[in-house]
């Protein structure tokens, strides 16, 4: 998993959540034959890492315990990884982290960057494989008011640093970090847009970065309706596509999405019009690599 960390083209996070109260998709997967399913088709549809979460981390939502994120997530992770679907655990917590990795997930998401559970970077450390630090500031539900910067940018980077700098001391390889700049996470619409337009500020620490705008309430806003109605949640695919590739050609390394097809359709066009090519996912690398053997 390293070699994707360090891919030379564009990497696609598919969302799977199997939780109840997620906010774009709560529910549509909590049954595990509905999420290994959307899991799959997620892979076909181009992503190289399913992303599998089994907390909710909308603004305000309450936390469950470690128990009840780890019986939402093994048998997903287990059933993905044997159909041979290569998966990322989206958690804050080092308990989940390592029951998912023991699972067969090869790679940690954590939206809290390490800060809400100090055991995450040993989990990372001994497993040895990726771990995405995303920019964050505090818990669902007290997030918004922790959305007070005085540079977001320079704050943003300067916090990240810090995520970075504890990681690399906790014996952490560098190459296994990925960073993300956590668009919604203690961030205002505002604070979002300002970070997309001055993402080259963030590529600059050096590493990885991914971008997940995918389907947030700052595109809604951004779409509402003449009364300030903000656009569905379903309806924001366009702007998730677009946001995306604009990552893309900024220089992120990867984007995080709930619709895979789009934005690996519209990354297919930027490519063909100069960009970097797309990363082949990992299933279809193997399967050309056994095809290349055949014809030997």
């Amino acid at each position: 998993m390293t070699d994707l960390v360090r891919a030379p083209g564009p990497v696609v996070m598919g969302v799977l959540n199997v939780t109840p109260d997620s906010f774009s998709d709560g529910g549509r997967y909590a049954d595990l034959d509905a999420a290994v399913g959307h899991g799959v088709r997620l892979r076909d549809a181009g992503a190289h890492l399913v992303d599998i979460g089994g907390e909710s981390t909308r603004p305000g939502a309450e936390r469950i315990d470690a128990a009840t994120e780890i019986d939402r997530v093994l048998p997903v992770i287990r059933e993905l990884t044997a159909a041979g679907v290569v998966v990322s655990i989206d958690t804050s917590r080092a308990r989940v982290a390592e029951a998912a990795l023991a699972a067969g997930a090869a790679v940690v998401n954590d939206v809290s960057g390490g800060l809400a559970d100090p055991d995450m970077a040993r989990v990372v450390r001994d497993a040895r494989c990726p771990w995405v630090l995303m920019h964050w500031r505090g818990h669902s539900r007290a997030m918004r008011d922790l959305a007070v910067y005085t540079d977001v940018v320079a704050d943003v980077r300067a916090e990240l640093t810090q995520r970075i700098d504890a990681a690399l001391a906790a014996g952490v390889a560098a190459d296994r970090l990925v960073v993300d700049p956590g668009l919604g996470f203690a961030k205002t619409a505002a604070h979002n847009w300002e970070l997309s337009a001055r993402l080259p500020e963030l590529l600059d620490l050096g590493y990885p970065l991914l971008f997940g705008a995918s389907r947030k309430s700052y595109l809604g806003r951004l779409l509402a309706a003449p009364d300030g109605t903000p656009r569905p949640t379903a309806q924001r695919e366009a702007a998730t596509v677009a946001t995306s590739v604009l990552a893309i050609a900024a220089g992120a390394w990867g984007i995080r999405v709930h619709d895979v097809r789009a934005t690996v359709d519209a990354l297919a066009v930027w490519t063909a019009t100069g960009g970097p090519r797309l990363a082949r996912p990992p299933h279809e690398q193997v399967a050309s690599r056994d095809h290349e053997q055949e014809m030997q």
